[in-house]
C-alpha cells in the first residue's frame, strides 16, 4: 500500500523518530480505516508508535498540529483524502509554522511547502477519470469499464523546507525523487 511507504519514507527523513502521527478523515470510514491499519502494520515493522488523529473538517488542523507536538511525534502522515487534497496550500502551511515533517500524497502538497509527497499525479486521475466520462458518453456502461488505478508514483522532497526543519536529505533519497523543489 502507498501509504504505508508514506510512512517509510518519513522514517528515513526522520530516523530518530519513534513517534509518528497519521491524520486521516473520519467522515470516509472505509478510507480511514483501510489507511489506518496499513500504517499501524507498517509502523509496527520500523519499530514505531503511531497515533491516529482525525480532521473533517478544517477547524480541526489547530488541534491536531497541537496534539502531534503534545505527543512529541517526529512527524506526521497525512491520508490522501480529497478533503486533504482541497486544502494542500492550509496544511503545508501549519507543517511549516509548527515544525511538523509531514508527507502527503501529492506534488501540490510540496509545491505549497510541505516536506515530501509520494503518490500517483492529481492531474493523471483527473485525465483517467475523463476518459472513463467519454466512455459513458459514448454509450459504454460504467459497470461493464475495467477498474483502473495509477500504476507510476511520484516522489516530491521540498529542500527549503527541509532546511527550515533542519532535516538532511539522505543522497540516496535525493536521487529517486522525480522531483527537488529548491
Amino acid at each position: 500500500m502507498v501509504a504505508a511507504k508514506r510512512l517509510e519514507l518519513l522514517h528515513e527523513l526522520v530516523p530518530t523518530a519513534t513517534v509518528m502521527a497519521l491524520l486521516i478523515n473520519p467522515t470516509d470510514p472505509v478510507i480511514a480505516e483501510s489507511v489506518s491499519r496499513a500504517l499501524q502494520a507498517a509502523a509496527r515493522s520500523f519499530g514505531l508508535e503511531l497515533h491516529v488523529l482525525s480532521a473533517s473538517s478544517e477547524r480541526d488542523f489547530d488541534a491536531v498540529f497541537a496534539k502531534v507536538i503534545q505527543l512529541r511525534a517526529g512527524g506526521l502522515v497525512i491520508g490522501s483524502e480529497a478533503f486533504f487534497t482541497a486544502r494542500s496550500e492550509q496544511l503545508a502551511a501549519l507543517a511549516v509554522r509548527h515544525a511538523v515533517p509531514t508527507v502527503y500524497a501529492y506534488r501540490e502538497f510540496v509545491a505549497a511547502g510541505g516536506l515530501a509527497s509520494y503518490g500517483g499525479s492529481i492531474i493523471d486521475a483527473y485525465r483517467l477519470a475523463g476518459v472513463y466520462a467519454a466512455r459513458i458518453l459514448k454509450g459504454e456502461k460504467p459497470g461493464e469499464l475495467p477498474v483502473q488505478q495509477a500504476t507510476k508514483v511520484e516522489l516530491f522532497l521540498n529542500l527549503k523546507t527541509a532546511k527550515a526543519l533542519d532535516i538532511t536529505i539522505p543522497l540516496p533519497l535525493l536521487g529517486r525523487a522525480d522531483e527537488v523543489i529548491e
